[in-house]
């Protein structure tokens, strides 16, 4: 077994059921709080597929936006997690 198959038929199809167990936390989060982190974690596992599939496809080209991606995501964690607090203080 190479490694493209490995990755193809085993590491893909985990990040697929991933991706649809976060994104049924993403609908169903009782609160904002976890919608929030469950949209963090789905980007971040895109971010992953991103990079399974420029490994598969051998064309680093896509590793860029999986950079841009993760770094939105991170920037967008910390502005809730700022509003969040700033919340809390008026409260």
């Amino acid at each position: 077994m190479t490694v493209e198959t490995y990755l193809i038929y085993i590491v893909m199809p985990i990040i697929c059921l991933s991706l649809i167990f976060i994104f049924l936390r993403f609908l169903k989060g009782p609160a904002v709080v976890d919608r929030v982190v469950a949209l963090d974690l789905l980007i971040t596992v895109g971010v992953g597929f991103i990079g399974l599939f420029s490994l598969i496809a051998d064309n680093p080209i896509f590793l860029d936006v999986a950079v841009i991606l993760a770094l939105i995501a991170f920037l967008s964690t910390v502005a809730f997690s700022f509003y969040l607090e700033k919340r809390n203080k008026d409260d």
